[in-house]
């Protein structure tokens, strides 16, 4: 069991890496205490037999350069091949600027290939690798030195593994003709644009009763705030204030420190200094939104007509047709596009691409009534009119 703390170390394994058709990659990081993840252990491997060709890289160690691996990355001549890769790739991102490419995600391509919706890794260890993993070191401090053997094995056994379920996967996509599709879904995560986080749009993430735009303007300057000082501090957003506080203090708009000392559900620390000088100028600035500037929540905009007659037969639809594609609902189309489509809203993912050729094109059959539905047995059948 290896574990690279050299740059000429990393340079050599990722020179034997850059001959091989594709390399496994995860990581193990924190972000509990920070804004942004810490990064603090890389597995590595490229095909072989048990921890052959597998490595863990220690980016912990002072004077250890990650160049080796990132120009590893950046070759196009091997596959990059990851499990549920968003938080992975974000902080390839965030940290280096790097997107790993081309990208193969078994996560996605175990639910185009029927294995169900956001299947977990151990699952498909269990079903393709015919094995079981050791989950003892599941829940550790990876910023702690040294690591133990069993910390080792645990993340090492995150790369040797899957190479197998890519294999698998790979080869059944292959058959399958849906290559394609897995390419399509990865396109968003190698997409530099899916880890950049705007604070102007943070306000969106904020669950509100009050939809007023008054009340909103508040809400997109607390929450522009709250997202740029977590950001600059590195801290995660809750540590600076909570989105039930910035609820609450968007309704009760305090205009002094002496009334920011009234909140119920604000924490001690943000009731004083920068924080608190923060939240106070926010709420000026929100106040001072022009009506024309007022933000528009989702909910308020699109106060859908929907038909619920046909949303219930677009739900039909789709498990019909997610059956017999072998894919997973939730992959296909949401709720609430479903409701979207029902409420004659076409410009939705559901309809386009892949998607389009699975339930898109029959859904639209279905709305314009060209289509009906009937079952046969414990089967739905789509009958022509």
């Amino acid at each position: 069991m290896q574990t690279i703390t050299t740059t000429e170390a990393l340079a050599a394994f990722c020179a034997d890496a850059a001959n091989a058709p594709y390399i496994t990659v995860d990581t193990e990081f924190l972000r509990e205490r920070t804004y942004y993840a810490k990064l603090c252990l890389i597995q590595v491997a490229y095909p072989g037999k048990g921890d052959e060709n597998a490595v863990l890289v220690d980016p912990m160690v002072e004077g250890l350069s990650l160049d080796p691996l990132l120009e590893l990355f950046s070759n196009v001549e091997v596959v990059k091949v990851f499990h549920a890769a968003r938080q992975d790739l974000e902080i390839f991102q965030v940290d280096y600027g790097v997107l790993p490419a081309p990208l193969f995600d078994t996560q996605v391509a175990a639910m185009v290939c029927g294995f169900g919706e956001q299947v977990g890794y151990e699952t498909l260890v269990r079903k393709i690798a015919r094995a079981s993993l050791d989950k003892t070191s599941r829940f550790t401090d990876w910023s702690r030195r040294p690591l133990s053997n069993a910390q080792k094995t645990y993340a090492l056994a995150d790369v040797t593994h899957l190479r197998g379920i890519y294999e698998h996967l790979s080869a059944e996509l292959e058959k399958s003709g849906r290559k394609a599709w897995v390419e399509e879904e990865i396109s968003i995560l190698t997409d530099p644009e899916t880890y950049r986080v705007d604070p102007d749009f943070a306000w969106q993430r904020v669950k509100t009763r009050t939809h007023s735009g008054k009340f909103l303007a508040i809400v997109r300057e607390l929450a522009r705030f709250r997202e740029s000082y977590a950001q600059t501090k590195n801290v995660p957003r809750s540590r600076v204030f909570k989105d039930d506080a910035l609820v609450e203090i968007a309704s009760t708009k305090p205009a002094s420190m002496e009334e920011l000392g009234r909140s119920r559900l604000l924490m001690r620390e943000a009731r004083k200094g920068d924080v608190a000088s923060g939240i106070l100028e926010a709420i000026k600035a929100g106040q001072a939104t022009k009506p024309e500037d007022f933000p528009v929540s989702k909910k308020s905009s699109e106060k859908l007509q929907v038909n619920s007659a046909l949303a219930d037969l677009l739900r039909v639809l789709l498990k019909a047709k997610s059956e017999e594609a072998g894919v997973a609902q939730k992959l296909i189309a949401t709720s609430a596009e479903l409701d979207q489509i029902a409420a004659g809203i076409y410009d939705v993912p559901s309809l386009k691409g892949w998607r389009g050729e699975v339930f898109g094109a029959d859904a639209m059959q279905l709305v314009e009534g060209k289509i009906a539905l009937t079952t046969e047995g414990n089967s739905v059948r789509i009958v022509p009119l």
